[in-house]
């Protein structure tokens, strides 16, 4: 299987970021972490990382033939961005959310994500388990 991995805004910025809610793991270093999970798992992973919204509509625009699902953190455009969540509604591949934190535990504006509704299943607050939990989702699909 491959698998895209998807990252959106300010997650480049984690390790110094809030390092009291993120942690003080850098995402170079998160990411290393899933793609060794993806080997155990046969899963060949691809990571794209954007602050850009439109470089993400791109990317599940052309996920269809290259990959088999996308595990994808819309970070902060989780809340509001309708272009992404068009953009998954038409993605020809299994989508799943991720986020790091507990969105519904965090301020009142982040606890509704207006992309998990498109989304084959949401897993958030447990760190990096989220992300496995997403590639765990996408091979039992």
């Amino acid at each position: 299987m491959k698998m895209l991995v998807l990252n959106g805004p300010n997650l480049n910025m984690l390790g110094t970021r809030e390092p009291e809610m993120y942690g003080t793991q850098t995402l170079d270093e998160l990411m290393a972490e899933l793609i060794a999970y993806g080997h155990e798992r046969d899963v060949v992973i691809k990571v794209l990382t954007s602050n850009f919204e439109g470089e993400l509509i791109e990317a599940l625009h052309q996920a269809a033939g290259r990959y088999d699902g996308v595990v994808f953190n819309p970070a902060a455009y989780t809340h509001y961005s309708i272009a992404l969540r068009d953009a998954v509604a038409c993605c020809e591949v299994p989508v799943i959310e991720v986020h790091l934190t507990d969105i519904t535990a965090r301020e009142e504006f982040r606890a509704t994500s207006v992309i998990a509704p498109v989304c084959h299943a949401q897993f958030s607050g447990g760190g990096i388990a989220s992300y496995k939990r997403g590639i765990d989702a996408l091979i039992d699909s």
